[in-house]
């Protein structure tokens, strides 16, 4: 396997590893500003890899903040490695995220992100928006940049495939199609159709991004409103 390395926007970088077996890319991405900020960790057993592609980027000890939706090991199972090799930085996270899972995790208490609240980068600034379940899980959250309006969606729109690092494409007709192959095999129920599932998306579609960062599959470049308000749908009408 190999780490693919593309700056998608200025400063914006995304880090790719494809594993054929199970056809799917696990992404990272990386704000280099004043306070860089890396989102997701990646798999333990790929850090190696991921840590050799950030550190080609900028030195990893400048790394401050580190964020994930959720507690899952593509999310953050290297997370100890990397407040190892980051030791200024700290997780981006929420109070149920902090007690059930991460104070354990990584051995000592971390500073909890209030819903709603935002801090800087330095040319950027992120609003911690928590989203219970969705895409799942009890400690779900997600990053929204205002600056550049990008959303860091974790799972939302993951589609399967080596698929480009950013794409124009209809990304909801992607994730659909994956979903679906899910569905037939042992992840099923992966985003199962709840109401909660559809406010939080309508909620999410007004805050109009223009790119989505998505943890599977392309990232996608346009109206990131109407693909929400998409996924909604297609999320009630396939798996409802």
């Amino acid at each position: 396997m190999k780490t693919r390395v593309d700056e998608i926007r200025p400063g914006l970088y995304r880090f790719s590893t494809y594993v054929a077996k199970i056809n799917l890319e696990f992404n990272q991405f990386l704000v280099d500003d004043d306070q860089p900020l890396l989102y997701h960790t990646g798999l333990r057993g790929m850090f190696p890899l991921v840590k050799e592609a950030v550190a080609s980027v900028l030195d990893l000890a400048r790394i401050r903040w580190i964020g994930f939706s959720h507690f899952e090991a593509d999310e953050c199972g290297s997370l100890p490695e990397w407040l190892d090799v980051a030791p200024t930085a700290e997780p981006v996270c929420g109070a149920i995220g902090a007690l059930i899972n991460i104070n354990d995790f990584i051995g000592k208490k971390t500073p909890v992100m209030a819903n709603n609240e935002t801090f800087t980068t330095g040319r950027y600034r992120f609003r911690f928006l928590e989203t219970p379940h969705v895409p799942h899980a009890w400690d779900a959250s997600l990053l929204f940049e205002e600056t550049e309006a990008i959303l860091f969606c974790s799972d939302l729109f993951f589609h399967s495939g080596n698929k480009p690092p950013l794409t124009e494409e209809n990304v909801v007709e992607l994730s659909r199609q994956t979903l679906l192959e899910y569905e037939a095999g042992p992840l099923h129920h992966s985003m199962p159709a709840t109401t909660l599932l559809n406010a939080t998306l309508k909620d999410l579609a007004k805050l109009k991004p223009r790119l989505l960062a998505i943890m599977h599959g392309s990232s996608y470049s346009g109206d990131g409103a109407e693909a929400l308000f998409e996924l909604a749908a297609m999320a009630t009408a396939t798996f409802s």
